[in-house]
Formats: structure tokens, sequence, C-alpha cells
């Protein structure tokens, strides 16, 4: 395998470890942006703090209308779980890109504009990731 294929590799990893990571961190409240008593599987909702306290531009009232509400809970975490699952196991990559990118560009919305750039932030960056990983995966496979 070449130099490329091996960064590609670690790449799409990398960014599946990141989702996965958020995932178990927010179910068991390891914590690193969770503490234990805030944890899912403890009865605190992965959404309400980042939704309620974390939002802020002209979307901020349409996202912390959704703080707490248990479908989105659920479905972020099952966003969170799929991305990473695909992304580490190399299945449904191109599905997880899109399902990543997605919930990437809404935590973008819920923070416009970025603090320290008036248009790019991490969240765009991981999109631009994303995508390249969704693209260039077929040649990505170990041989």
């Amino acid at each position: 395998m070449n130099k490329q294929k091996i960064v590609f590799v670690a790449l799409r990893l990398v960014m599946g470890f990141t989702f996965l990571w958020a995932f178990f961190d927010k179910v068991f409240g390891l914590g690193f942006a969770t503490t234990a008593d805030k944890a899912w599987i403890h009865g605190g909702s992965p959404t309400t703090g980042f939704l309620s306290f974390g939002v802020k531009g002209p979307f901020a009232e349409i996202f912390h209308s959704l703080a707490g509400v248990a479908v989105v809970d659920w479905l972020f975490m099952l966003g969170l779980l799929f991305v990473g699952l695909t992304l580490i196991f190399n299945k449904y990559v191109k599905w997880g890109c899109v399902v990543g990118s997605i919930m990437l560009f809404l935590m973008y919305l819920a923070l416009l504009l970025p603090e320290n750039n008036p248009i790019v932030d991490d969240h765009i960056v991981y999109i631009l990731v994303l995508s390249l990983v969704a693209l260039k995966n077929k040649d990505l496979t170990v041989t």
C-alpha cells in the first residue's frame, strides 16, 4: 500500500473514531465533553447542553427549541454511531459521510457566525474531510 492510501485510510479511521468517541462519551459520560452524571444512560440528554447554552446566531431560537427533545436526542446519537461505525468498518462509507456532513452542517448553523473566523470553522473542515473520504474511498480498500 502506498503512502497516500495509508494517509487516506488513517483519515477515515480518525474521523470514524471522532464520531464514535462522541457517541460513547455522551452515552457513558466518560468525563470529557460529558460528565458521568449527565450521561445518556443516567437520564441525561445528549443535546440539551449544547442546544440550550452553546448555540448563537440567527438560528439560535430554532435550536433552543430542540434541546432535550427525545427524537432529536435519538437521531443525534444514532447519527454519531452510524457515522463512526461506517468509517471504522469501511462499510456504507458514502452514506456515513453524507449523514456526518449533514450533522456537521447543522452544528455549523447552530454556531453562526464562527467565533475565530467569519466563515470557516472546524465543522466546515470536517465536512470537506468527509467529502474527500467519500470520493476517494473506493481507492482506499486495503489489499
